[in-house]
This record gives C-alpha cells, sequence and structure tokens, in this order.
C-alpha cells in the first residue's frame, strides 16, 4: 500500500558541512526511497546528489525541499556499516557525506554508453553497467543447407560450452557478427542480454590447473595458526601483532588463517599497502581459493573498481584484498582481517578523509567481532609497545622457513667515495652477474629536497631542539626546523667537526639505472619507482619479469622492498642508506630501520646464500646498525627511550593543522590567529595540550599554495580531541585559505 503519512529523509551531502539536512518525500517516490539510497536533491542554486541516513513520519512540511529522484534501488550500506561510517567521521572529524563518498566506488556515478553490437552499458542510478550477449544453442533441428566452416566450428564451440558471450566468440573466432547472424536466422542458436562484470584478472591469464597447496609449518607458525584458528573459533574480537622475520612465511599462515575463516562460512579482507604488492599476492591467494575473490585499489579502472564493488556488496565473493580503500569493502560476516606490511605509512591517507587504513581494521574487526592480524618483519613502535600494555596478542616467526639463514651484510662506509654506486657495489653486482644470480639495487627518495651533510664526518645538520634533521631552503638560504622554527644560515660549518666541506646529498633511480647501464653494458636491468609504473599492470609486468629470471637486477624505491619474494634475488644492494634519517620527521630513525630491515630481507630467500652491501656515509646510527645485525628488539629499546624522552608516540597523541593559500601573508595571518585561539581554549579548559608552530610545512609552496602547519601533541587523546573540536567549532569561516585537521598524522611533510 503507498504510504499515506508525509515523510521525510535525513540525508548527509558530499560537502565539506558537519551538518545533516532534512527534505520532503513526495508521494511518487514514497515506496522506493529508504536508508542506504542515495537521492537527488536541491541545494542552494544546484542540484545533488545525497545519501539517506533515515526515514521519518512527519506533520511538519512545511518549508522543506523536496526529494528530486531516488538513485538506487537497493541500500548501498547495511546498518553496520552506516555505524562504522559514523565511527569513522566522529574519529577524523570529518562530515559524514564526505566519508560516505569516500567509501563508496568512484564509478557509482558514471554515465552510460554504447558498447559494440553485441553489447551495451545501461544506466541504472548513475552507475554504468555493463550488458553483453550471450548465445545458447536452441533446440532446432539441423539446417537444410550446410553451414560454412567457420559459423559450424562456432556452432559446435556454443553446444559445447552450453553458452558462450560474444566477447570470448571474438577473442576465438575474430569478427564473427555475420556468422552468428546466420545461426539465429536458422534457429540455431538463441541470445539473450546478461549483466556482466569487468575483470581485473583479465591479465592474469587464464588460471591454470596447478593449485598452490597448503605447505607444511614450522613450529612456530603452528603456534601462529592455533592462535588464530582459536580466536575465529571463539566468535570474538581478537587483535595480533604477528611479528615475523623476512621470508618467515607469513603469507602461508594467513592462507591457512583465512581458509579456517571460509570453512566457518564467514569472508576475510586482507589490506596490503600499495599496488605493487597487489598482483603477487592475488596471484597466490587465487591459485591456493580459487575464485570467489576481489580486488580493490587505485590501479582499477572506475568501471572495474565499481563492478568489483557490486561483486562484494551482492555477495558473490569471500576474500577482498586491497589497498588502504579496501577497509571500506561492503563485505558481509567478516571472519578475518589481515594488515600485511602493517608498519607501512601508505595506509594513511594523505589528503580528504585523513583515515589510517591499519587502525581502521583493529575498528572495524571489533565491530564485527573478527580476529585481526597486523603482519610485519618490522612493526611500529607503537604496536610493539601496544604489545607490552596487553592491548594485542603477540604471535612470533623469529625464523625463515626450512632454516634459510638470513643474509650476510657489507657496509661500505661513503666518506670519500665520489661515484653513487661505490667499487665495492659494482665489483659484486659483476660477479653477482656471472654467476647468474638477480640484484635488487635500492635507493630511498621518499625525501622532497636536498640535505646538506658534512663531507669529512658523515654527520648531518640536525635541530638542537627536536633530535630531527634541518632541511635545507636554498632559496632562503636557511636550513630550519620545521618542529620549532629553528633555523641557520646555510651551508654554514658542520656543527660536529667544524668543517666547511658540506654537501648536497642526493641521487635519484634513474640516474642510477643510467650507470649501471654503462657500468654492466651486458645486464638486463628494470627499474620500479612512480616514473615507470604509471601505466596500467606496469607493476606486474615488472616484477613478473624478475620472478621469470628475464631481468637481472631491479633498481627502484621502497616499492622494491615490500613483501615480494623472489628467490633468485641472491644480493642487494643499498643506496644512501640513511637517506630517511635526514628527514623532518621524528619518525626518521623508525623508517630507516624498517626499510633497511625489509630490503635487506630480499636477498637469499631461495636455496642460495643472500648478501647485501649497504652504503652509507652515517653507518654508526643505531637504526642502521640494528638492521645490519637483524637487531629488531634493540633498535626497539633504543627508540622508545627517545620517544619517551620526546614526548612522543607512543607516549603522546598527536594531531596537526594545516593551512594553505595562493596569497602567503593571509596563510601566514590564518595560522597564527588559529595558534592564538588554541592556546586561548587551552587556558579556559586546563587542557593538556602543546600547541607548536605555525611553523612553515617542508614542502612550503606546493602546487601554488603556501603552507604553514601547527602541531598538537597532547599524553591525553580525550584533551587533543576536546581542543580540536573546540577550535573548529569557533573557528571564524576563511574564504581565502584552507584549513585542514589530521588525527594521528604519519607525514608532516
Amino acid at each position: 500500500m503507498p504510504r499515506t503519512v508525509p515523510h521525510i529523509v535525513e540525508v548527509a551531502v558530499p560537502l565539506p558541512l558537519e551538518k545533516t539536512f532534512s527534505y520532503l518525500v513526495p508521494p511518487h517516490l514514497a515506496e522506493r526511497v529508504s536508508p542506504g539510497k542515495r537521492v537527488f536533491v536541491p541545494f542552494g542554486g544546484r542540484k545533488l546528489t545525497a545519501y539517506v541516513l533515515s526515514v521519518t513520519e512527519t506533520t511538519a512540511t512545511d518549508r522543506l525541499k523536496e526529494v528530486i529522484d531516488v538513485l538506487d534501488d537497493e541500500p548501498l550500506w547495511t546498518d553496520n556499516e552506516l555505524e562504522f561510517f559514523r565511527w569513522v567521521a566522529s574519529y577524523y572529524l570529518h562530515p559524514l557525506g564526505e566519508v560516505l563518498k569516500t567509501a563508496l566506488p568512484t564509478g557509482i556515478n558514471l554515465q552510460s554508453r554504447k558498447a559494440n553490437g553485441d553489447g551495451a552499458e545501461s544506466v541504472a542510478g548513475g552507475r554504468r553497467i555493463l550488458r553483453e550477449a550471450f548465445y545458447r544453442p536452441s533446440d532446432a533441428a539441423a539446417p537444410v543447407r550446410p553451414l560454412g566452416d567457420k559459423a559450424a566450428q562456432i556452432l559446435a564451440t556454443i553446444r559445447e560450452a552450453g553458452d558462450m558471450g560474444a566477447a570470448e566468440l571474438r577473442r576465438r573466432f575474430g569478427q564473427c557478427s555475420a556468422q552468428l547472424k546466420r545461426l539465429l536466422e536458422l534457429g540455431l542458436v538463441a541470445r539473450e542480454e546478461r549483466e556482466v562484470y569487468r575483470d581485473p584478472f583479465r591479465e592474469e591469464g587464464e588460471e591454470g590447473t596447478e593449485r598452490d597447496l597448503p605447505k607444511d609449518l614450522n613450529p612456530h607458525q603452528q603456534a601462529a595458526l592455533v592462535a588464530m584458528c582459536g580466536s575465529l573459533d571463539s566468535l570474538v574480537f581478537a587483535p595480533f601483532l604477528l611479528h615475523g622475520v623476512t621470508g618467515s612465511g607469513k603469507t602461508e599462515v594467513y592462507l591457512r588463517a583465512i581458509g579456517h575463516a571460509l570453512d566457518q562460512g564467514r569472508s576475510a579482507l586482507v589490506l596490503v599497502p600499495e599496488i605493487s604488492l597487489t598482483p603477487q599476492v592475488v596471484r597466490r591467494f587465487r591459485a591456493r581459493f580459487g575464485s570467489g575473490i576481489a580486488i580493490l585499489h587505485s590501479g582499477l579502472s572506475d568501471g572495474e573498481r565499481y563492478d568489483e564493488w557490486r561483486r562484494i556488496r551482492r555477495g558473490l565473493v569471500r576474500i577482498v584484498i586491497g589497498a588502504r580503500s579496501a577497509i571500506f569493502a561492503p563485505l558481509a560476516r567478516i571472519g578475518i582481517i589481515v594488515v600485511d606490511e602493517e608498519h607501512e605509512a601508505s595506509f594513511k591517507q594523505s589528503d580528504g578523509l585523513r583515515y589510517n587504513a591499519r587502525d581502521l581494521a583493529l575498528v572495524r574487526g571489533r565491530m564485527e567481532r573478527a580476529t585481526v592480524v597486523l603482519g610485519s618483519a618490522t612493526p611500529l613502535i607503537t604496536s610493539l609497545h601496544a604489545v607490552e600494555q596487553g592491548r594485542l596478542g603477540f604471535l612470533s616467526l623469529p625464523e625463515r622457513v626450512a632454516g634459510v639463514p638470513m643474509p650476510q651484510v657489507e657496509i661500505v662506509p661513503m666518506q670519500g667515495i665520489k661515484q653513487t654506486v661505490s667499487p665495492a657495489l659494482q665489483s659484486a653486482l659483476a660477479g653477482n652477474l656471472a654467476s647468474r644470480g638477480q640484484a635488487i639495487v635500492f635507493l630511498n627518495r621518499r625525501g622532497f629536497s636536498t640535505y646538506l651533510v658534512c663531507g669529512e664526518c658523515g654527520a648531518p645538520l640536525t635541530c638542537p631542539n627536536c633530535s630531527v634533521t634541518l632541511t635545507f631552503h636554498k632559496s632562503r638560504g636557511q636550513s630550519v626546523c620545521h618542529y620549532c622554527d629553528y633555523a641557520i644560515p646555510a651551508p654554514g660549518t658542520c656543527p660536529a667537526c667544524t668543517s666547511a666541506e658540506l654537501k648536497e646529498l642526493g641521487a635519484g633511480t634513474e640516474r642510477v639505472e643510467h650507470e649501471l647501464r654503462e657500468l654492466l653494458p651486458t645486464a638486463r636491468i628494470l627499474r620500479m619507482d612512480s616514473d615507470t609504473t604509471s601505466g596500467k599492470g606496469s607493476h606486474g609486468r615488472i616484477l613478473s619479469r624478475m620472478a621469470d629470471s628475464t631481468a637481472d637486477i631491479l633498481v627502484g624505491t621502497q616499492m622494491i622492498t615490500k613483501g615480494h619474494d623472489f628467490p633468485g634475488v641472491t644480493l642487494v644492494g643499498v643506496i644512501n642508506a640513511e637517506a630517511s634519517l635526514n628527514l623532518p620527521d621524528f619518525r626518521g630513525s623508525e623508517r630507516t630501520f624498517q626499510v633497511l630491515s625489509q630490503v635487506i630481507g630480499r636477498a637469499g630467500r631461495g636455496d642460495l646464500p643472500g648478501r647485501v652491501i649497504l652504503q652509507a656515509l652515517n653507518p654508526s646510527h643505531y637504526a642502521i646498525q640494528c638492521a645490519v645485525s637483524h637487531d629488531g628488539a634493540g633498535f626497539y629499546r633504543q627508540e622508545l627511550e627517545f620517544r619517551r624522552e620526546a614526548g612522543y608516540p607512543p607516549f603522546s597523541f598527536l594531531a596537526g593543522a594545516g593551512f594553505s593559500g595562493t596569497v602567503e601573508q593571509a596563510v601566514e595571518g590564518r595560522a597564527e590567529a588559529a595558534a592564538r585561539l588554541m592556546m586561548q581554549i587551552k587556558r579556559e579548559q586546563g587542557l593538556r595540550v602543546e600547541v607548536l608552530g605555525p611553523a612553515p610545512a617542508p614542502l612550503y609552496r606546493l602546487r601554488g599554495r603556501f603552507r604553514r602547519q601547527i602541531l598538537l601533541k597532547s599524553p591525553s587523546r580525550g584533551d587533543l580531541r576536546r581542543l580540536v573540536s573546540a577550535w573548529l567549532t569557533r573557528r571564524e569561516p576563511a574564504s581565502n585559505v584552507r584549513e585542514t585537521i589530521d588525527i594521528d598524522p604519519v607525514d608532516m611533510m
């Protein structure tokens, strides 16, 4: 029966607005509207898509604008998912409408277009849905006139398969529209259109018959699996840190635990830090579990991403693998969430909704009563501290599988060596090439600018107040600390040895590749960085060449260090090992230890032993020494003491306020006014919060915008959030300065 009482909807709009809005539902839409659907509404002087949060009966309809249209046939989220989205909006102090926009696939708003004669794309609520013609045998008798050879082959193929899509027929027989038309005219086949999903696995080729069978587990792996399966059986939220050295078989433990969850009729969500890891992970999972796997990451087209989302929403898959955005996958009955390489900063979104998928995995796991596994060979300091505090269970894989030893590491001090590739590394690469081994050459280029380092003693210029390196600003003629505004003239002299031989340090992967081609002209060299992996499927193609041994040397940035398993790699070269030590960030030591440990772990994972040549100007730093000696426990103890003394996480909570605009004076004024208001709120409410800054952002001018920032630090998460919330409420509107809040910032650049 149609609804007779007027109804209104509460909606969120995908705009930076905290409040929600109400609209009247006209009678002809009353039966179609429900929570979880999108509606088209008038808003100000325009029309936009909004998200229905609730529907209520009302008699107060005065001054309410009407909903124009309902865009969906089925809800896009469940009540449980909406609870998760509300938590995200509340914690990150971000509008709910923008959270919903982030959680839903980009392709949801695409328009339709004609595809070809055998398939077309049609519109459903603004979404692009692909339809394809399928042909199946009919019950008609054989034709009087014989068919041509090609038509007969097509008919036999269709009869053998039972039915077949037009795309597959074209792939096998080329252009065959005339033959299909003839078969239809003779009544030998019937044609129907079906909705189909774009296949993100098409570049992987057909699945082979060879399966990835469960491997024997060593005692450490078995103990970890027993703990995970026990938590799955108990149906309660159970978070674990799986600390396994590189090559210890963490993936096999993941696979076995996920298999247990599937046997329970539950599903699994697997998060990986970057697209570059996805092909290898997906290949392994498909070999183990076959179909029923979806992938979600930014490398998919909008159409592919939307289709994967629909497959998940409709319950057609039970395993979802993806980068950080996959945390919002509409997966039901989640039994286990795996966050592989949990230490990676790429789980943090750097703009818009600045969420951390690693942290949200724990939140969603708690809501779903799931087992959550944070896996890493180099866990975050905060994760290890959470284990000590009893907030995470601890699972350890201290040995490589099959007793394979960790690689031997040789340090090459670079004082006085001008070449980017040292003679020792040149010789090692030449010998490795002669013995037909593969090599990885790693250069960490996460920094954005050069810095000054002493050519005599190797010491970088550091801030005396913050224990972070100073950033060299050539145009300003200063080296500056972006935490406290300490600055000294540049280039200046070395504070450690008073030498005036300060030099800019920096070499990119392209330069390294060029030098290696000159040094080793017969070597087959690949480069993997942001310049070479911008094309679709490029990560997979590069990694495949390493996997099938059609490449000898892989030169790359951090993306080559993350979880890749190349048994043929027997040599790893590290250039400029201390690069991340010289970033203006208190996490510099942690990141250096992590990235060096990860890249060192790429060597010697097969039958042959591994060797690492590590070039460094400052090899005595504890982060480098602990990585070289595979001493994670020693690094944790030293780094934790530094954090305790400096008052950084895990002994405090952080928030960042950013200000940017095209007029430098306006940005400076707005940031100063914000700091004054924050200090006033702090005094009024007696909050334990340090207000540091404002200071210029390390990337002071970015895309034509000047940038300043404030860092808030507090031992109390509640005090920190109260200050930020009060500032957001009391600040004056700004038309020419953009303001952002980053809860739990990971990168202050």
